[in-house]
């Protein structure tokens, strides 16, 4: 092994019964370097680097750390190496304060006679955040109820405080608004400077080849190909990826609003305190208004707020079609509106139960028979449909959730609800976590929805997204809204970030 590399893997294999998770993967890392890792939902790519953070163990092949045999028990026993990871999915507990969380698992420096001392744990917790200049989260809170984003932070700031020499972040970027992300950029290039080494793992492909020195791309769970990456260009990428071109349109090709007079929902002074103040738009029929912002903007509040799961002080919501009011999530779910949450795995998917479950879940008031019988020739026939229209892969509809990549679930979290053709669609990150293949195939599900006359509200902290939705977009900044651009005026990054900051 190379002196200069951190981490070598030879050979490595992992298998989840049938399925070959990991074939025979070569790859390394070397010290102060920022690799990339790249490829499709599915690929293996998570698979890998939880076999680095110790919560998988390999079947064969064999890693090594400074040229030392590396074998993880688990993730302590990682981060007693310096290797430590954010995950894709939440790895906070909810019902611990956030400062608990940082030190989750290693409490035990701060434990006196059987008690931890939370004074001296949330000193400690305060210090790492101050040394990486991390936004500040209220250490003594519980992270239940906290959005993604603090969540994702206080993972962060986790991993950081084992002060690692290799640091793996996965889908983190996605989770993180424009100046938190640009937060973390400067994180990365601080460990470069200490001479650390960070993989990353994100399905933004433009992200990854500006932020990386290597890119690493897997396909159906092998090695396809390294490249440099100020050598290389995203299409060279996504086509290692998917083993072909990808063709045909991503975004819109219009570059005018297009949609109906018809106002489906109001929204007049809405103000839930501490989130937003006096937020007032319509939405129209076959619209789709986007919403933009900074972290402390308040855009996934306004969202929530309109499904009715935020209380507000002030204001009202209410859907034009039937002038009904919108003041609880029951009446929103009975009167056709839909949401779909940044965070698929806590707040809208039962990740345990099964696909025919999650399909049908929002459906059981219009499936429900004579006496409220449910009849499981309806419940088995609409998951049926909704995996082969959806094109979720699976093994069948019995499967659990937590065995399917993010692609696929976010599928089935947006699939169970176009079944039933909203009047109006809350998207708040509908892109998180899944490749560029399955991000194509959402957005053209989100042109069919607004052919067929649905309203659409997408919140997102990816401007590119917004920017290439929108029939018109909502700028917020601290918690109010700053401009209202349509789609055939200044349309740009620029013209957004401008108002934005």
């Amino acid at each position: 092994m190379s002196a200069e590399n951190i981490l070598e893997v030879r050979g490595l294999n992992k298998y989840f019964g049938p399925t070959h998770a990991n074939r025979d993967i070569n790859f390394t890392v070397k010290k102060g370097e920022i690799k990339g890792l790249i490829g499709e939902n599915g690929s293996g790519k998570s698979t890998l680097i939880s076999q680095i953070a110790g919560l998988y163990s390999w079947d064969s092949g064999e890693m090594f750390l400074n040229g030392e045999p590396y074998n993880p028990k688990n993730p302590v026993d990682a981060n007693n190496h310096g290797i430590a990871m954010v995950m894709q999915e939440l790895g906070v507990i909810g019902s611990l304060p956030a400062g608990v969380n940082v030190f989750l698992g290693r409490t035990g420096q701060f434990t006196k006679n059987g008690i931890v001392s939370l004074k001296a744990l949330n000193k400690a917790a305060e210090a790492v955040f101050e040394k990486w200049g991390l936004p500040k989260i209220p250490l003594g809170k519980l992270t239940d109820g906290m959005m993604i984003e603090a969540r994702k932070i206080i993972e962060l700031a986790r991993a950081l405080s084992v002060d690692p020499q290799l640091l793996l972040l996965d889908e983190i970027t996605q989770s993180l608004s424009l100046n938190n992300r640009n937060k973390l950029y400067e994180i990365i290039n601080k460990l470069k400077e200490m001479g650390r080494s960070v993989i990353v793992i994100t399905h933004d492909v433009e992200e990854l080849i500006q932020i990386t020195d290597t890119i690493t791309v897997l396909r159906d769970g092998a090695v396809v190909g390294d490249v440099i990456s100020r050598e290389t260009t995203p299409d060279e990428i996504k086509r290692m990826m998917v083993g072909r071109d990808i063709s045909g349109e991503y975004y819109r090709a219009d570059m005018k609003p297009d949609y109906q007079e018809k106002v489906v929902l109001s929204v007049k002074d809405l103000t839930v305190p501490g989130e937003f103040e006096n937020v007032s738009f319509d939405v129209h029929e076959g619209e789709i208004l986007g919403f933009c912002g900074l972290s402390d903007s308040g855009i996934h509040a306004v969202g929530k707020a309109v499904y009715g799961l935020l209380k507000p002080s002030g204001g009202s919501v209410t859907l034009n079609t039937d002038g009904i009011k919108i003041e609880k999530a029951t009446v929103a779910l009975k009167s056709n509106m839909a949401y779909v949450p940044k965070d698929r795995d806590n707040e809208a998917l039962m990740i345990h139960a099964s696909i025919l479950d999650n399909f049908n879940l929002p459906s059981l008031i219009r499936l429900e028979g004579k006496v409220g019988y449910l009849a499981p020739r309806k419940l088995k026939k609409l998951a049926s449909d909704m995996v082969k229209e959806m094109r979720v892969k699976c093994t069948d509809i019995y499967q659990p959730m937590d065995a399917l990549s993010g692609g696929n679930k976010q599928k089935v979290n947006l699939g169970r609800w176009l079944v039933k053709e909203p009047k109006v669609l809350v998207l708040d990150c509908p892109t998180r976590g899944v490749d560029v293949g399955v991000k194509a195939y959402i957005y053209s599900l989100m042109k069919e929805a607004k052919k067929k006359g649905i309203a659409t509200i997408l919140i997102s902290d990816e401007l590119t997204e917004v920017l290439g939705m929108a029939d018109r977009l909502i700028v917020m900044k601290g918690g109010k809204v700053t401009a209202t651009i349509r789609r055939d005026e200044d349309f740009t990054e620029q013209s957004v970030i401008g108002v934005m900051i």
